[in-house]
């Protein structure tokens, strides 16, 4: 039994809670966590902490924000409570996977929504990026009328430039003055009262040259017909949700397989990232027959550190499958085309990663390995978060079986996926907490 600690769970991860409670001898604090009619949350610590050293454990899965709002709101009710420390275990962490860097994907935002959201023919090629909650998955120009407009647009293009269409006023264009924000500034002038003319323009519709339509980016732009020097940026998420754990009293994180280990330096207060590479490495060698003739694969370049650690310490061979975005032309999407290096005929293929969300990744890699000879696919996950159709995705995949740890709940995804098989974090977590209460070394836990 450890004394002196709290176990403090939010509503994400019940099960891991009272595992991790099992194994260090403790029993779970009490507390009142419920939402209001409106949608606001309710927190009550029915126990003391008091001088007390406190462990909060809140999952990023499921309802990632609410979730997130309820560590918080549980953070600050134990710093108001006089406990000595409180330290975050976040198993899956919210938001590590949005970059703080200005926005510059090409093609988004796409140009079309779906009409058909429940799919069950799965190609498993490129698809976009995850859609939000309750969102359905945008099919792109590729098979929108987006590109039919494209076409349109580029046709008229050319023959203004041939017809050597400028200004009337003789005025050159910007750059970043489209066809679709000029007509729509126009327009918004004749409804004030005024008309085209007295702003340099000829009445009706501007005829001009311009080379905007290259930029594929700018073509999709035009659905919400941006003001001249418009540019998107994305919200700064990583530093936010640091910031918001500290101002919140957290003293410390616990958490697992970061997806990029550089997010801790977001943080003023120490953070301990544990590594699944442990859980994983074990279930190869008790349960794949023959490991030693297998090969480890990375579905990704970002992956392949964590891959080939993992096939040094088996020795074991190691392959990397490449992507590469060429659009041939203009009007192509910038579809993945996905490139093995290494050899896999005849051989058992394992799947390393550190988590699979929709799972278009995993299931194109798995295709493409059973393309090139491989006998069998397994796919190896720290975190399987498994939103919108991935279990229908997984199912209908050349994965023969997916092994993931329950950082996340597991139990609906075990009902629906057959192929699917669940390890446990919860000791590794209980082990973490322990060393870290009596001030012993973490990183031992790496040390197998």
């Amino acid at each position: 039994m450890v004394r002196n600690i709290v176990v403090l769970g939010g509503n994400s991860h019940p099960q891991l809670i009272q595992t991790v409670s099992d194994i260090l001898g403790v029993s779970p604090c009490n507390r009142i966590l419920k939402k209001f009619s409106v949608g606001e949350s309710r927190l009550e610590i029915q126990d003391s902490v008091r001088g007390k050293d406190v462990y909060i454990i809140q999952s990023g899965g499921g309802k990632v924000n609410d979730n997130f709002i309820d560590l918080c709101i549980m953070i600050s009710a134990c710093k108001t409570g006089s406990a000595k420390r409180v330290t975050a275990v976040l198993p899956l962490f919210p938001y590590s996977r949005q970059p703080d860097v200005p926005y510059n994907k090409a093609g988004a935002p796409l140009s079309k929504a779906p009409t058909d959201v429940n799919r069950n023919d799965f190609t498993f090629e490129s698809r976009p990026p995850t859609p939000g909650p309750g969102h359905p998955q945008s099919q792109g120009l590729a098979n929108g009328n987006g590109s039919e407009a494209l076409h349109k647009k580029l046709a008229k293009t050319s023959m203004d430039q041939q017809n050597g269409h400028t200004y009337t006023n003789g005025i050159t264009p910007r750059r970043s003055d489209t066809t679709d924000s000029l007509q729509s500034l126009t327009n918004g002038r004749e409804r004030d009262g005024s008309t085209s003319s007295q702003n340099g323009y000829s009445s009706g519709q501007p005829t001009f040259t311009t080379h905007d339509y290259e930029n594929q980016a700018m073509v999709a732009r035009n659905m919400f017909n941006p003001k001249p020097g418009y540019k998107q940026w994305v919200a700064q998420a990583g530093t936010l949700v640091a910031d918001l754990l500290t101002c919140a009293g957290a003293d410390h994180i616990i958490t697992m397989d970061l997806h990029d280990p550089q997010y801790q330096g977001y943080f003023d207060i120490p953070v301990d990232n544990l590594y699944g590479k442990s859980i994983l490495k074990r279930y190869i060698q008790v349960n794949i027959p023959n490991f030693r003739d297998a090969v480890i694969v990375s579905p990704d370049a970002g992956g392949a550190k964590r891959a080939t650690a993992i096939a040094d310490d088996l020795n074991v061979e190691f392959a990397l499958i490449h992507k590469e975005r060429r659009p041939t032309r203009i009007t192509d999407r910038q579809n993945a085309t996905m490139m093995l290096v290494g050899n896999v005929a005849n051989r058992v293929c394992i799947l390393v990663d550190d988590l699979a969300d929709t799972s278009n990744t995993i299931t194109r890699a798995a295709k493409l390995l059973k393309k090139e000879g491989a006998t069998h696919v397994y796919a190896l996950l720290t975190h399987g978060i498994f939103s919108g159709d991935a279990i229908a995705r997984i199912n209908a995949s050349a994965l023969d079986k997916v092994v993931v740890t329950n950082s996340v709940p597991q139990e609906e995804h075990l009902r629906l996926c057959p192929k699917l098989e669940v390890l446990e974090v919860g000791s590794v977590f209980a082990e973490a907490i322990r060393r870290v209460h009596h001030g012993e070394s973490i990183s031992a836990l790496f040390w197998d």
